[in-house]
């Protein structure tokens, strides 16, 4: 397993096979998936993984494990990948966590290290997040990570049209601080 980065509480680190059971309670959770149009199959939840790996190889990144500092339980992903918005490819946070674990600022956390990561590692000028507007939770973690609405768009997803929120955070952000 190769870690990536830590943040005060967390751990980040590339998934491996070893973590498709949590991964699993995460993606088929209907709850957890309501923004993406309800859970994943199993077939789904492989694939998803599978992506995860093949970014790694390819980009040097992707939506990698949060673990827990104090035991290393698996409790979400987040990342970087690069994602179309609205025909223009963009570097783009993500997250996605267990719900047992919402509502405790993990996600506010990890996405923030993941900021820093892409400013600091990858030399990113600016990075993105791409939400659905109807997801208020996301669209919080993004607001709280001093991330500013750039536009919108509509996408399809499972033969659903979405209509999405583009946020972003540049490098030279006087309120990113990129030394928390």
């Amino acid at each position: 397993m190769k870690m990536i980065l830590e943040t005060e509480r967390l751990m980040l680190r590339e998934m491996t096979w070893d973590d498709l059971p949590a991964l699993a309670e995460i993606l088929q959770d209907e709850q957890t998936m309501y923004a993406y149009e309800g859970a994943m199959s199993q077939t789904e939840t492989k694939d998803w993984l599978q992506r995860q790996l093949a970014r790694y190889e390819a980009d040097g990144f992707g939506l990698w494990a949060v673990t827990l500092k104090e035991n290393g339980k698996m409790i979400g992903q987040c990342g970087l990948s690069w994602q179309e918005a609205d025909q223009v490819q963009v570097l783009e946070v993500g997250y996605l966590f267990n719900r047992s674990y919402w509502h405790q600022g993990y996600g506010v956390e990890a996405a923030a290290g993941c900021i820093r990561y892409a400013f600091s590692t990858l030399n990113a000028h600016e990075v993105f997040a791409i939400i659905r507007d109807t997801n208020i939770a996301s669209i919080n973690v993004a607001i709280r990570n001093d991330m500013t609405v750039r536009g919108q768009f509509v996408k399809n997803y499972r033969g659903q049209d979405m209509p999405h929120l583009i946020f972003s955070v540049r490098q030279n952000a006087a309120n990113f601080d990129q030394t928390q």
